[in-house]
């Protein structure tokens, strides 16, 4: 019994210490295990506050980029530190000035003197940014005075203007877009911030996420500033174009209706010119036609523009009436020859196709009438006895000033219907020659060469008495002489095509002359001269007289 009892107690003891000993195993492995979870933990929070610092220092580099919002807000906190250090330095001059004495606090209050007006000059750079960070950044640009459409002109000013506007709007938008992305940063960062506080104890994260909070407060409500003034800025524009674009219509329409009159008026005026072509013949009369109608439709098409873009015609008249001083002033030249051409065409003293000669400036220009212009006459010189003797040119094209007309001499050849004139042929003959059967003869030559112009002339003449009052209507040729120094001079005059005076001019010219050496009572006198030798005849003792030589 005792034995069966010391056995139960034996094996009571060995499985209870065997029991404490499997404890003390279980003990040792859980604090092992204890120990690896802790240090699995600092490494991933490790690896945590690693990857918060990487994506901190990402975003602090995505925030110094370049920005105009940042630079307006780093203008803003500089101005601040110069302030406080303006501050306190004007608080330190102020107690040297009052209590300092020694020869070291007056140079230190002179060295702070000049620091304090450095900082003044500072401060005074950064006033702007001094009241708000954003104030001129929140502002979008001002919308000028939005233009008027009075006419097509103002088309195109109102296009750039809309262009304007698109670009002023498009700028506000990148300010708000580069401003929402400053905000998006901030927050990002302040989030950051906000988990390494919770994260990491060993740093002190306070201070800084408190100035990035601080931060991201004022960027916030420039954003919802911006945003408003966004809306109502996009409104105003949205206004502005439509009014304009409405405008722009307007006139379209009205350039389309005006564009529409003009070019029914062309087609009338065209018409009109066919039928002018059609039944008038005679190329002067069909020209002034032409002429006349092509300055009633531009004068009626300027009429009609003037009214439809000048609503107040009593408007047209005063403006006129007050540029019309300074104009007529400036433009004297250009008014006289507008009124000398009303002269010229209504008047009908000059047509196209008249041969007339114009005196210019001690110049004679003889030529035909090529075009007869607003404000001057077209002439093409000819070959005429005025070339030959004065100008020794031909064939230019000559302007004329219509003005001329009221301060030069214009002559005109061919005048209506008059296309003839007199010419006339001077030759001398000795005062021992024949002089009336050189009258005679010279008589004869003209009226045989010039019968055909005296003809048409007499009729010519017979159309002008209903026109003009004629007394002397004589068309024979004219025989008349005088007495020259070196003999008798037979001058002959007779009527000649004005557009071809030379031609008949020469003809004449060598027949009297012909006619003059046949006759041997008839001497052409011309300037002589006598030489004299130094040699004297023996019997009178006079120089010996040598035949006279022609010079």
């Amino acid at each position: 019994m005792l034995k069966t009892l010391f056995l139960v107690s034996f094996v009571s003891i060995g499985l209870s210490f065997g029991a404490s000993n499997m404890a003390l195993g279980e003990l040792n492995a859980s604090t092992q295990e204890d120990n690896a979870t802790q240090l699995l933990l600092q490494k991933e929070r490790s690896n945590l506050i690693n990857s918060y610092d990487k994506q901190l220092i990402k975003v602090d580099n995505e925030l110094t980029k370049e920005s105009i919002w940042a630079k307006s807000y780093s203008s803003y906190l500089t101005f601040l530190s110069v302030l406080k250090e303006l501050n306190g330095l004007e608080k330190n001059i102020d107690k040297l000035s009052k209590h300092g004495d020694s020869f070291e606090d007056k140079d230190e209050l002179d060295a702070l003197l000049s620091k304090q007006k450095i900082l003044r000059q500072q401060v005074d750079l950064l006033k702007g940014a001094g009241s708000s960070p954003f104030a001129s950044l929140l502002r979008p640009a001002v919308i000028d005075e939005t233009p008027s459409m009075g006419n097509p002109i103002d088309i195109f000013g109102g296009y750039s203007f809309i262009k304007t506007l698109d670009s002023q709007y498009a700028d506000y938008q990148k300010r708000e877009s580069e401003l929402q992305d400053m905000v998006i940063l901030l927050r990002k960062k302040s989030k950051i911030l906000q988990d390494l506080s919770a994260i990491d104890k060993s740093k002190d994260y306070e201070e800084t996420l408190h100035l990035v909070q601080k931060k991201l407060e004022r960027f916030e409500v420039a954003l919802d500033t911006v945003k408003t003034t966004s809306a109502v800025y996009i409104k105003r524009i949205e206004t502005i174009e439509l009014e304009i674009n409405k405008g722009i219509s307007k006139q379209l329409y009205k350039l389309f209706y005006i564009g529409i009159i003009i070019l029914v008026m062309f087609v009338i005026f065209f018409l009109l010119k066919q039928v002018v072509k059609k039944y008038i013949t005679d190329n002067e009369r069909f020209y002034m036609a032409n002429k006349i109608i092509t300055f009633v439709n531009v004068t009626l098409i300027i009429i009609i523009v003037l009214f439809n873009y000048i609503e107040n015609a009593s408007y047209i008249v005063t403006v006129l009436g007050f540029a019309s001083a300074g104009i007529a002033i400036a433009m004297k030249d250009w008014f006289m020859s507008i009124l000398g051409w009303l002269v010229i065409v209504f008047g009908g003293s000059i047509h196209v196709g008249d041969r007339i000669r114009v005196d210019m400036d001690g110049m004679k220009y003889v030529g035909d009438v090529m075009d007869i212009s607003l404000l001057r006459i077209t002439i093409l010189e000819d070959i005429t006895l005025t070339t030959i003797l004065h100008n020794r040119r031909a064939g230019r094209i000559i302007f004329v000033p219509n003005n001329y007309v009221f301060s030069r001499m214009i002559a005109n050849y061919s005048h209506d219907s008059l296309k003839t004139v007199w010419d006339g042929i001077d030759v001398t003959i000795t005062f021992e020659s024949n002089h009336k059967k050189a009258m005679y003869l010279a008589k004869e030559v003209t009226r045989k060469y010039s019968k055909g112009y005296t003809d048409i002339t007499r009729k010519q003449l017979n159309k002008l008495r209903h026109k003009y009052s004629l007394k002397n209507t004589n068309v024979e040729p004219r025989i008349f002489s005088f007495i020259e120094p070196h003999g008798m001079q037979i001058s002959a005059w007779y009527l000649t095509n004005a557009y071809a005076t030379l031609t008949l001019r020469s003809v004449i010219s060598t027949e009297i002359i012909d006619a003059f050496n046949q006759e041997d009572d008839i001497q052409i006198a011309y300037p002589t001269q006598r030489l004299f030798m130094k040699d004297k005849d023996p019997q009178t003792e006079a120089p010996k007289e040598l035949p006279g030589e022609l010079t």
